[in-house]
């Protein structure tokens, strides 16, 4: 049995991917401030838990001897709270500083790591430049908060190549999942019969079924050709205005009211996070379907029918 060490394995997409991961043979250890049982192991499964403490600098470095793989997912929420400096210090920092501690513990003791595969983000680029074309792998990071944010997270864990370790970025787009994440900010207005359309409605949604991203990530710890920067967003990016109204629909609602949220009003509710809200950027997965990836979930509809029935 192989083993997938996991920072950030509490989270929405830690979840998921504990469960796919166990369901194809893997052993996981699990990251955490705070061991939910007294050895850390869970009973009758093979998930195991992991003292880790990014601020100083501390992990558990038997579990790091026991890994074959390491998946980096740790950071602090984007959308969660409020942009002040002192919080975006924080999404900065939980990203970095996390990142150093896998380099550094990888560097400085004895280990059988093959890969390391560390999540990014769509933020990394711009807005659409409306001129038809995608953003690929090679565009370079925007000047605004999460382009940087993003840059200097993928920075972060890039030294890890210089130790001998394949080394793959999944830049992630919006993650679609029942369990929470972007999704839930659409269907719980819905659930009141009003289908809340941000902005114009215009902007492009580049997204990605959880269950695709989990496979995409076992894509990339069981593929050693894979290896560098990869977009994971599904092959059709669609607009809120779409993406809303096909929610509504598969929700089965016969009665419901599309309303169109003010920006006046984001601004007001989000504050400089409003940006991403309504930002418009069309992003290309050509490079990993070119590598042999192949999407469950290619379009908007097959992806909210799925979730909707579960």
């Amino acid at each position: 049995m192989q083993t997938v060490l996991i920072s950030g394995g509490t989270g929405l997409l830690g979840k998921a991917l504990t469960k796919h991961l166990t369901a194809k043979g893997y052993g996981v250890i699990i990251l955490s401030r705070q061991l939910p049982a007294a050895n850390g192991q869970l009973p009758g499964t093979n998930i195991s838990y992991a003292k880790w403490d990014v601020k100083q600098q501390q992990m558990d470095i038997e579990a790091l001897q026991k890994a074959d793989y390491i998946i980096h997912l740790a950071g602090a929420g984007v959308m969660e709270k409020k942009w002040t400096e002192e919080y975006k210090k924080e999404i900065v920092s939980s990203r970095t500083e996390s990142a150093k501690l896998i380099v550094e513990s990888l560097k400085q003791n004895p280990n059988k790591v093959k890969a390391v595969i560390s999540a990014s983000a769509i933020g990394y680029y711009g807005e659409d430049k409306n001129d038809g074309k995608f953003f690929t792998e090679d565009d370079p990071a925007d000047d605004n908060f999460l382009g940087e944010t993003c840059k200097l997270w993928e920075e972060s864990i890039t030294p890890v190549t210089a130790l001998n370790k394949r080394l793959v970025k999944l830049r992630i787009g919006i993650v679609l999942s029942k369990n929470g994440g972007a999704l839930k900010e659409f269907i719980t207005p819905l659930k009141m019969g009003v289908a809340a359309i941000l902005g114009n409605g215009k902007q492009m949604i580049s997204w990605i079924h959880i269950d695709d991203l989990c496979r995409l990530f076992l894509f990339a710890v069981e593929n050693e050709k894979i290896n560098g920067v990869y977009n994971a967003v599904a092959p059709a990016a669609v607009n809120n205005k779409t993406l809303t109204l096909t929610l509504a629909k598969k929700m089965k609602r016969l009665f419901y009211i599309p309303f169109y949220v003010p920006v006046l009003i984001l601004k007001i509710m989000l504050g400089n996070r409003s940006i991403e809200i309504l930002k418009s950027a069309t992003v290309s997965c050509k490079k990993i379907i070119a590598a042999g990836f192949d999407f469950k979930f290619e379009n908007i509809e097959t992806a909210l029918e799925d979730i909707v029935k579960h």
